[in-house]
């Protein structure tokens, strides 16, 4: 007994330095706050964008040890200074997270608490906290008090679990997979396919939707194809609808969507993860009628309400469909289950395993109440109509009027095929990397496409974007008179 005491000793000596000391913790701390401000403060200064990467094996582990600082320096230059540079306001390229600096702040303390927000019994404040933040979204979006949801990692892990419940709810079994529909557009978003195929539903039959100018879903060709699909004697069960698409920030027209769902009674999905918290500002609220009538809706708060990446939430109404795949006891966790306790959120996701990822919501909003939080969007709205208005007056074409935050426009050359010079101009713009945008395809046209929604993009911004852009033009020119003279 006395050898294993001794072996527990001396295993607890070194052990023991994974629990720093009130000065060390102080130290790190006080290391941590110097590199953020730093970073925070030189964020106006640095690039969006850098198409450098680390040399190999910078972050190697092998066994050696390094110093707090000695760390911080390798994270500067290896990680936070190459890429995208997220955290910049000039990141307008794909759908920027946000990073509101109290969001950090409450990932720190849910860290340090180590609070576990799967189950009520384990943390009933955590899960207290969520399901409060729940049903703030639920009175956000007309959605009733009986409708259940679950803060998850993001869009795709949302709308994983949505889809889970439509397919149960439609007993979508193997037989029936080759006769059931689903009705979605062209432009939804890829983690759509990715979750129909985990689901095992890859043999579904999928009808892609024709879309209007606006590349809104066209709800005449969405009621003529059910209508063929059903004479057919298929099994449609699934139609789903964005509110804010990432191509072109597009709303559908999500009432008329609705209500043909209903008719025919189709499962309504609805991906808001992009432009859902739009809603809260007077000049779009309209255009998110019919938004309470979906079964269900994903929205992101990392994206419309400007947290670090790793917020997405999920709505749904029908709780059953939901707990068929997700609701599971087990006999090491019989002291946790009373049929009185508030929803679970293990019992509403794939997720047993769950952090506290709500306080980084839940306090930002006690902290600044909701004002600038809408502010924001709506700045974001008229920053995207200058944008528009700017790159009009040095001569480039513009798509239709957006929705919402997300636009693209093209430069028509004279003498030169108009994709090849626009891909050229995107390189250029990337080589550039003060203001990161991106590019997409839309009816077979290359465009350069700006998502304007971080918190940190201001006029300055878009003004420094244009200069950019200009620059980035003549770079292209000077490139093809060169090869012309050749």
């Amino acid at each position: 007994m006395n050898y294993l005491k001794e072996k527990i000793l001396a295993l607890q000596q070194i052990s023991e330095k994974l629990e720093p000391t009130s000065l060390e913790r102080e130290q790190y701390i006080t290391q941590v706050n110097e590199y953020t401000n730093t970073f925070i403060n030189d964020l106006e200064n640095t690039n969006a964008y850098s198409n450098e990467i680390a040399p190999p094996h910078s972050f190697s582990l092998d066994g050696s040890k390094k110093s707090l600082q000695d760390i911080l320096t390798l994270y500067s230059k290896g990680v936070a200074t190459k890429g995208i540079n997220a955290a910049s306001g000039g990141h307008l390229g794909y759908i920027p997270g946000g990073g509101i600096y109290t969001s950090a702040l409450a990932d720190y303390i849910a860290a340090v608490t180590n609070e576990y927000a799967g189950m009520y019994f384990a943390s009933p404040g955590a899960v207290s906290i969520e399901n409060e933040l729940i049903d703030w979204m639920k009175l956000i979006f007309g959605f009733p008090e009986t409708a259940i949801g679950n803060l998850t990692s993001g869009g795709s892990i949302a709308n994983l679990i949505a889809l889970t419940a439509a397919r149960d709810q439609h007993g979508i079994k193997s037989n029936t997979i080759p006769n059931s529909v689903i009705y979605l557009s062209p432009q939804v978003h890829h983690c759509i396919h990715k979750a129909i195929r985990i689901l095992g539903l890859e043999d579904v039959i999928i009808r892609h939707l024709e879309l209007d100018h606006h590349s809104r879903i066209r709800v005449d060709d969405l009621k003529l194809k059910i209508e063929k699909d059903l004479r057919e004697g298929l099994n449609p069960f699934l139609v789903i609808a964005s509110s804010g698409t990432t191509d072109t920030g597009a709303i559908d027209p999500l009432q008329a969507i609705g209500e043909i769902a209903k008719t025919n009674n189709l499962w309504y999905h609805i991906d808001g993860a992009y432009g859902g918290f739009f809603i809260l500002t007077e000049q779009k609220k309209e255009q998110f009628k019919g938004i309470e009538l979906a079964d269900s809706l994903v929205i992101d708060p990392h994206k419309g309400l400007f947290l670090p990446y790793g917020l997405g939430a999920v709505l749904i109404k029908n709780k059953e469909a939901v707990y068929h795949s997700n609701h599971y006891q087990a006999n090491y966790m019989q002291d946790a289950i009373d049929e009185s306790m508030p929803v679970n959120p293990a019992d509403v996701s794939p997720e047993l395993t769950k952090h506290f990822r709500g306080l980084r919501l839940w306090i930002p909003l006690l902290l600044h109440g909701i004002e600038p939080f809408v502010a924001c969007l709506e700045e974001k709205l008229l920053l995207t109509t200058y944008f528009r208005k700017r790159l009009t007056e040095i001569g480039f074409s513009i798509g239709p009027v957006p929705d919402l935050s997300v636009s693209y426009f093209w430069y028509s050359p004279k003498n030169s095929d108009e994709n090849t010079y626009n891909e050229n101009l995107m390189q250029e713009i990337h080589n550039d990397g003060e203001v990161f945008l991106s590019s997409t395809t839309i009816n077979g046209k290359f465009v350069i496409r700006l998502a304007i929604l971080s918190f940190r993009t201001k006029l300055t911004t878009i003004e420094k974007a244009i200069v950019m852009i200009e620059k980035a033009r003549k770079k292209v020119e000077n490139r093809m008179k060169r090869k012309t003279n050749q």
